[in-house]
């Protein structure tokens, strides 16, 4: 049975790959902007357990913080992104999002 910090990193890993599968394979804008944010709480599931497995203490803690405020402005302006491409085209495929002109 795996015990420690290997367990928080198998978890972080895990919510990692699942992320770059769903990132890879969805078609909509949604889907793809739900695989980045499960990258982003990956890496703080790993940041979490090297607070608390390591010597770094306090610091890792305050980027898993760093990231968590990021991925929130980040899901604010796709979010909006997404709103206005889908009020100009009434779609929000991604294959559709590469012939735009600007």
């Amino acid at each position: 049975m795996i015990a420690g910090l290997q367990a928080y990193l198998l978890v972080g890993a895990v919510l990692f790959v699942c992320g770059v599968i769903c990132m890879a394979t969805k078609r909509n804008g949604i889907g793809v902007l739900m695989g980045v944010e499960l990258v982003l709480n990956g890496a703080n599931v790993n940041f979490i357990a090297f607070s608390k497995y390591t010597a770094l203490g306090l610091d890792a803690q305050i980027f898993a913080l760093f990231v968590i405020v990021l991925a929130a402005a980040e899901a604010a302006v796709a979010l909006a992104i997404a709103l206005n491409f889908y009020n100009n085209h009434l779609t929000i495929d991604v294959d559709k999002a590469n012939r735009l002109k600007g």
